[in-house]
């Protein structure tokens, strides 16, 4: 079993892990855009296009390597409570939830 940085296994999620999980979601996200775009452009025989987004997003990951607040410092969290403001009334008055769900920004 392993420790948990902050506090007892029971204290529920860190404040820590959720910004780790939205940092790991969105280095996830810019893997499968590069990877994407990158077979995009071998497809297309446009070859040094693709080397230059391999030499950039090379670059990039190795800059959050050396400094990984830089990329935690930019994810922004909803507020667990803020879905409690979140109504609409439809077309008859009555007062519904939002569809949209809370995002994380």
């Amino acid at each position: 079993m392993t420790a948990r940085k902050h506090g007892a296994a029971n204290d529920g999620p860190s404040e820590d892990g959720l910004i780790e999980a939205a940092v790991h979601r969105r280095l996830t996200v810019a893997v499968c855009w590069a990877v994407s775009r990158r077979a995009t452009l071998d497809s297309r025989e446009l070859y040094e296009e693709s080397y230059a987004i391999n030499e950039e997003f090379r670059e990039w990951l190795l800059c959050l390597e050396d400094h990984p607040l830089e990329l935690s410092q930019t994810v922004l969290m909803v507020p667990q409570d803020l879905g409690a403001g979140c109504w609409n009334s439809d077309p008859e008055g009555r007062r519904r939830p939002e569809s949209d769900g809370l995002l994380e920004i």
